[in-house]
C-alpha cells in the first residue's frame, strides 16, 4: 500500500510539473507555440491573444494539466498544440520504435556482457573491470557519430538515417548496447567470484558435473541482486537514447519527448512522459517478479546463504597507473591557456605546440581538457557520492522507495534537465540536482536487493536468535554487504554521471560554451569528428582513463577474507 502511494505521488508530481513548464520556466507558451507553428508569422498581440483563447492559456496555468488530466481519465490525451493531430497516434509510434530499438540494444548489451563475464567464469576468479568501466564511459553520441561516419558513409554498409526496416536498427543499437553491455559485464563480473569460491562449486566440479552446467548454476546464484539493473537499463535504453536518436533521425520516443519540450507542446510532451513512466512502473514490476522467481522459498523462509566476500585484490599499479596518467594529462593542460583563438591553426593535428590538437576555433585541446577537469570530475564525482548515500540509505525503505525508483529512473536526464531548469534556471548547479535526482534509482534497487538477500540470510537469523542487538547486525553484517557492492557500483556510473552532466550543458541548461567542460567539448567535436577525430578522441580518452581509475581504486580497496569476514562466516 506504501509503495502503492508513492507511486502515484510521485506520479502525479512528475507530471504536474510537466503541465506547468511554461509557466515554471518563464516563457511565453503562446510565443512558443507560435513560433512552432509558423516561423515567419509575426508575433502580434492579436496573434498571441488568439493562440491563448484556442489552447485555453488564458484560464490560467493550472486550466491546461487539469483539462489533460480530465482527458486522460477517459483515455484521451489530448491534442497537439502544435500540429493539432491527436496525440496518442505519436506517443504510440514512437513507442514502438523505441521499444524497437531498445530490443535491438539489449542483445547487443547482453552480448558484450557475456563476453566480458565469460573469462571470469573459465578463471573462476575476477578482474580489475577497467576495461569493462572504459567501455561503459564511451559517450553513446560519439560512438554513433563514428559508427555512422565509418559504416554509413564510408563504407556503405548501413543505412546513415530513417527507420524503414531492421537495416536501421543495427546502428543505433551498437551505439547504445556497447556502452550498456559494459555496464552489465562488469556488474556481473563483479558479483562471480564470491559465487564460484563456495563449497557447492568445488564439490559439483568433483562430481564431475559439466562446467557448462556449473557457470549457468553460478550465474543464477548470482543474478537475483541484479536483474532490477537489467530492467532500469532496459528502460535508460527508451527514453535515454534522445542523442543516439538525433544522430540516425530515429523518431523515438525520447526525441520526441524533447521536441515537445522544446517547443513547450504541453499535451505532446505529457503523453510522451507519461508513456515512458509507465514502462518504467511495468518494467520495474516485471524485474522484481523475475528476482522473486530467482531466489525461490529460500527468500520467504529466510534460508539464503549470502556469498562470501571476494579475496582477490587488484595490483596497486593499475590504478596507480591510470591515475599517472589521468593526472600528467590534466596537470600539464592546467599549464596552457584555454581560451586563446588561434584561426591558423584551426582543427591542427597533433604537434608539439598542440599536443593533443586543436579545436574548431584553433583553441589547445589540452589546455582545454585539463582546465575542464575540475568542473566536469568534480561535479560528478560529488553526484555520484551523494547519489552512493542515498541509495545505501533509501535501500532499508525499498517498500516506500520502489515505485518513485521506477519513475526517476524512466525520466530521461533531457527531460530532468528541462523541468530542474524551468524551476531554478539553467547553470551548472541545476544541471547537478537534474543528473542526481535520476542517478540514484539503480543503486536504490542494488542496495535494496542487497539489503533483502542479507535480512533473509540464515546467518542473520542465528544472529537474532543468539541475542544480538540490532544496532551490532546493522553496523557488523548488513551494512558491510550492503555499502561495498553499491560503492563499486557508483563507481561504474560515474563516467556516465560526467556525460549526464555534459549533455545537459550542450543544451544550455548546464556549463556554456566556452567553459571548456568536457562534455562540451566532445559535442562541439562531433560536427568535425571525420576531419579532426583527435578533438573528440581526448576527452573521450580522458573518460575512460577515469572509469577504469574508479573502478581500480574500488576494486583495490575491497576487503579481502582475511581483513572481513562475510556475512555468513566465509
Amino acid at each position: 500500500m506504501a509503495r502503492a502511494a508513492g507511486t502515484v505521488g510521485a506520479l502525479g508530481v512528475v507530471l504536474a510539473v510537466v503541465g506547468l513548464l511554461p509557466w515554471l520556466s518563464g516563457r511565453d507558451p503562446a510565443l512558443t507555440v507560435l513560433r512552432a507553428r509558423s516561423a515567419e508569422q509575426e508575433a502580434t498581440p492579436e496573434a498571441l491573444d488568439a493562440i491563448r483563447a484556442d489552447l485555453g492559456l488564458d484560464a490560467g496555468p493550472v486550466t491546461p494539466p487539469v483539462r489533460w488530466a480530465a482527458g486522460l481519465l477517459r483515455g484521451d490525451l489530448g491534442t497537439s498544440w502544435v500540429s493539432g493531430t491527436d496525440v496518442l497516434p505519436s506517443v504510440v509510434t514512437g513507442l514502438r520504435v523505441s521499444l524497437g530499438l531498445m530490443g535491438a540494444a539489449l542483445t547487443v548489451a547482453l552480448i558484450v556482457a557475456v563476453a566480458l563475464a565469460a573469462p571470469v567464469l573459465v578463471r573462476g576468479r575476477g578482474t580489475s573491470g577497467a576495461f569493462a568501466a572504459m567501455l561503459a564511459a564511451v559517450p553513446e553520441f560519439l560512438l554513433a557519430t563514428v559508427v555512422l561516419i565509418v559504416a554509413g558513409v564510408w563504407l556503405g554498409l548501413l543505412p546513415t538515417s530513417g527507420w524503414q526496416g531492421p537495416a536501421h536498427l543495427v546502428g543505433p543499437a551498437v551505439a547504445l548496447g556497447v556502452p550498456a553491455g559494459g555496464l552489465l559485464g562488469r556488474l556481473v563480473a563483479d558479483a562471480l567470484p564470491a559465487v564460484l569460491g563456495e563449497r557447492w562449486v568445488e564439490l559439483w566440479r568433483g562430481a564431475g558435473v559439466s562446467p557448462a552446467r556449473v557457470a549457468l548454476a553460478a550465474l543464477r546464484r548470482a543474478l537475483p541482486p541484479l536483474v532490477p539493473q537489467f530492467g532500469m537499463v532496459a528502460v535508460g535504453l527508451t527514453g535515454g537514447a534522445v542523442a543516439v536518436e538525433t544522430v540516425f533521425a530515429v523518431p523515438g520516443i525520447g526525441r520526441t519527448a524533447l521536441g515537445a519540450a522544446t517547443s513547450q507542446d504541453l499535451p505532446l510532451l505529457q503523453g510522451a512522459v507519461l508513456a515512458l513512466l509507465a514502462l518504467g512502473l511495468a518494467v520495474g514490476a516485471l524485474a522484481a517478479l523475475v528476482r522473486r522467481r530467482l531466489l525461490g522459498p529460500a527468500l520467504r523462509d529466510a534460508g539464503l546463504t549470502l556469498p562470501a566476500a571476494p579475496a582477490r585484490r587488484v595490483a596497486p599499479a593499475v590504478p596507480a597507473a591510470l591515475a599517472a596518467v589521468l593526472a600528467a594529462v590534466i596537470g600539464w593542460g592546467l599549464l596552457r591557456d584555454p581560451y586563446t583563438v588561434d584561426a591558423a591553426a584551426r582543427l591542427a593535428a597533433p604537434s608539439p605546440a598542440h599536443p593533443l590538437g586543436a579545436d574548431g576555433l584553433g583553441r589547445d585541446v589540452l589546455a582545454r581538457l585539463g582546465h575542464g577537469a575540475a568542473a566536469t570530475v568534480g561535479t560528478a564525482v560529488a553526484v555520484c557520492a551523494l547519489s552512493w548515500l542515498v541509495a545505501v540509505a533509501l535501500g532499508f525503505v525499498p517498500r516506500l522507495t520502489s515505485g518513485l525508483s521506477d519513475i526517476a529512473n524512466a525520466l530521461p536526464p533531457v527531460i530532468a534537465g528541462i523541468l530542474v531548469a524551468a524551476v531554478l534556471g539553467p547553470g551548472t548547479d541545476g544541471a547537478a540536482l537534474a543528473v542526481a535526482l535520476i542517478s540514484w534509482p539503480p543503486l536504490a534497487a542494488h542496495a535494496a536487493a542487497l539489503v533483502q538477500e542479507v535480512r533473509a540470510s540464515g546467518f542473520l537469523l542465528a544472529q537474532k536468535a543468539i541475542g544480538a542487538i540490532p544496532g551490532w547486525i546493522l553496523w557488523r553484517h548488513v551494512l558491510p554487504s550492503v555499502a561495498g557492492p553499491v560503492a563499486r557500483h557508483a563507481a561504474l556510473r560515474l563516467p556516465g554521471m560526467a556525460l549526464a552532466l555534459a549533455s545537459l550543458g550542450f543544451l544550455g541548461l548546464g556549463a556554456r560554451p566556452p567553459a571548456p567542460e568536457w562534455g562540451l567539448l566532445l559535442e562541439e567535436s562531433r560536427a568535425y569528428v571525420e576531419r579532426a577525430p583527435w578533438a573528440a578522441l581526448a576527452p573521450a580518452l580522458a573518460l575512460a582513463l577515469l572509469a577504469g581509475l574508479a573502478v581500480a581504486l574500488s576494486a583495490a580497496a575491497r576487503p579481502t577474507r582475511t581483513t572481513r569476514r562475510s556475512p555468513h562466516g566465509g
